[in-house]
């Protein structure tokens, strides 16, 4: 693949839309051992790692120069400051605030109503471009399986999201909660976290730190860690199982949560066709009960 736009995967993802982060992280399956290597460094230490020299990137992975060359050529770039630049762009990206996505605004030649639109339908279009079957078909299989225990938590604003999951996993399947973030409630969940608990993350960009350490604290436990983040991806996701990304720019200072909050309906769409029987008489049982308590 070259990354040129309008590449295709075979996965059915388009390429160009992704992030340097997401590639790496797609390439560990089918790589060589010493490509996996240096891609595994790379996410251990992202970006920092990709904005060394070649020759200190292979010493890092205990790989040769050319090896880290002929990686990044796999990941589409045409040489290696071609990766780098790459790199720094998204470090760019990733530091935005609404202080200096504010000077990005405007389109003098629509009104607000038509580039606004504009802007969604394509963060929208690009968000679903690059989601791969793949990893959506992971995800319903661990949040539609009656067996785990499902935990979700957000950040500032992205709680609002784990809210809104919740809210509907739990109509369809038992075992699901919202998790408190404050840290002697997170340390509590911690302790009686095993291998049969999937936790699933919303974090954006200017990543949490207690939220990525919680993540991280989880994995280690043995939990299934589902991580939905931008195209830059959060720290968190170098210990998630599974990583949904999407895109966030908007016309305004502040980063949408327009793709995110689609991707989140899109997975309850799965899982109810996924559970089937089983959830539409849960989905039964609890609106009988609502609608007792409402006429009553």
């Amino acid at each position: 693949m070259t990354g040129d736009s309008g590449t295709v995967r075979e996965d059915g993802v388009a390429e160009d839309l992704l992030s340097v982060a997401e590639r790496v992280r797609r390439s560990l399956e089918g790589s060589s051992a010493g490509e996996r290597l240096v891609a595994r460094v790379l996410l251990a230490n992202y970006p920092a790692a990709g904005l060394e020299t070649a020759s200190r990137l292979a010493e890092r992975a205990g790989v040769s120069a050319p090896t880290v060359v002929r990686f990044t050529a796999r990941l589409g770039f045409q040489g290696y400051r071609a990766f780098q630049q790459s790199l720094r762009d998204e470090l760019e990206a990733r530091r935005a605030s609404p202080l200096t996505l504010s000077q990005q605004i405007g389109d003098a030649g629509n009104s607000l109503r038509v580039s606004a639109g504009a802007a969604f339908r394509q963060r929208l279009d690009e968000t679903f471009a690059a989601l791969a079957d793949s990893e959506l078909d992971a995800v319903l299989g661990l949040l539609a399986d009656p067996g785990r225990r499902v935990a979700l938590i957000g950040g500032r604003y992205s709680h609002i999201l784990a809210e809104y999951l919740d809210l509907h996993l739990r109509l369809l399947r038992p075992g699901t909660r919202v998790l408190d973030p404050r840290p002697e409630s997170l340390a509590a969940f911690c302790v009686d976290i095993g291998r049969r608990d999937v936790v699933v993350v919303f974090d954006y960009r200017r990543y949490q730190r207690d939220i990525v350490e919680f993540a991280r604290r989880a994995h280690d436990r043995g939990a299934k860690i589902v991580l939905f983040t931008d195209p830059w991806l959060s720290p968190a996701a170098d210990v998630a199982d599974i990583v949904i990304p999407a895109r966030v720019e908007a016309p305004s200072p502040f980063d949408s949560l327009v793709p995110a909050l689609a991707l989140v309906e899109t997975v309850v769409a799965g899982v109810m066709a996924r559970l089937g029987e089983a959830g539409e008489e849960r989905l039964r049982q609890c609106d009988d009960i609502v609608g007792d308590v409402t006429v009553g």
